[in-house]
């Protein structure tokens, strides 16, 4: 009677509709000026109407969070989570990204300290079968927690980590990103420049979005 109960419990539950969770997280430290945050803003935004963009995550239901991280104790959640269920959900979204103020200005580098806080926010979806933080930035972590504890904390609670890279000469950020920031299953994809990132982003979303053998 047991193992049927058992069998009959696991028949009964629903299967995760949400396939991702996914946090976006950007830059807005003292490096980044207003254009530079303009190219931010508005390349996710537009980002998340593209064409294939849209349809998977209408299709997997992916929910989303828009987190602004500068200092150790500056990380704001702008935008909180949000289903993607439908063509107008995701609109109403990338609007939203559009119309974002900025959170901080003039403050210090905390990539470990905006992991740390990305991390506390998977709560409130966890229901969904996988959990992705990405990290947009264009420089080394200079304050906050220590970036690589941060990481590997992320791993170990089954978190992936990918970051874009913004370099803006040579590839040292990149390097970074790679030793530091994203986790073993992650990846990282350089934006030559602010004006790149646009391309960038949406290439990032695809491949989070769409991974090999999906």
């Amino acid at each position: 009677m047991l193992k049927w109960a058992i069998l009959l419990s696991l028949l009964g539950k629903p299967a995760l509709a949400c396939k991702l969770a996914l946090v976006l997280a950007i830059d807005v430290s003292t490096s980044i000026d207003a254009g530079e945050y303009a190219f931010q803003r508005d390349g996710l935004a537009d980002a998340l109407l593209d064409t294939e963009v849209v349809n998977v995550l209408t299709r997997d239901q992916v929910a989303l969070m828009v987190v602004q991280w500068s200092g150790a104790n500056q990380q704001a959640a702008v935008l909180p989570w949000r289903r993607m269920l439908s063509l107008a959900e995701v609109q109403r979204f990338s609007n939203r990204v559009r119309l974002m103020r900025r959170e901080y200005v003039n403050s210090k580098t905390a990539v470990g300290s905006a992991i740390e806080f990305s991390l506390a926010q998977f709560g409130a979806v966890n229901d969904c079968q996988r959990r992705v933080i990405d990290i947009s930035g264009d420089g080394a972590s200079n304050a906050g927690a220590e970036t690589s504890n941060q990481s590997r904390r992320a791993a170990r609670l089954g978190v992936e980590i990918n970051g874009v890279a913004i370099d803006i000469i040579g590839n040292s950020i990149s390097e970074y990103y790679r030793r530091f920031v994203v986790t073993p299953d992650g990846f990282v994809m350089t934006s030559t420049g602010f004006s790149d990132y646009p391309r960038t982003i949406r290439a990032k979303l695809l491949r989070e979005l769409v991974r090999p053998g999906s």
